[in-house]
């Protein structure tokens, strides 16, 4: 069975809470739940982890190596700046799908650059939650024959 890892990164914990208006009113938990029943119907498994801590999503990265076929990755405000995070998926070389709630190319300037997307398969944004069960589905179509 294949098996993936959702990395949420900075200010992820606080979906519901935090400006509803553009990231809308479920929780993390709400959203982990719905990827699983995608996951589900997809028969591939999911494992998720969260952090505001750009060295904790760096060696979620690392330790996904042997261990998940792709990740799924919304690394929140790290996107437009972590390099650390960039040099870690380029080193496991694992596919992976960048993805955004709001459609980043919408919002201020700063958000528009990505440093992250150039070690990813794809991005997905302005999607809103649908968006991670759509990178799920990539993924799976992505490593089918691995």
């Amino acid at each position: 069975m294949k098996k993936f890892l959702v990395i949420n990164g900075v200010n992820l914990n606080m979906l519901g809470i935090r400006e509803p208006g553009i990231y809308g009113s479920d929780s993390l938990a709400s959203l982990e739940e719905r990827v699983r029943r995608r996951a589900e119907q997809l028969g591939v498994q999911v494992d998720f982890f969260q952090s505001n801590y750009e060295g904790a999503v760096c060696e979620a990265i690392q330790n996904a190596l042997g261990v998940y076929d792709g990740l799924i990755m919304n690394p929140g405000a790290f996107t437009h700046y972590s390099y650390a995070i960039r040099d870690a998926l380029g080193s496991v070389k694992l596919p992976a799908v960048e993805v955004h709630i709001s459609n980043i190319h919408k919002r201020e300037e700063f958000r528009h650059t990505s440093v992250t997307v150039p070690e990813c398969v794809g991005q997905i944004c302005g999607l809103g939650l649908l968006g991670y069960e759509l990178a799920l589905e990539a993924l799976c179509d992505a490593v089918k024959d691995r």
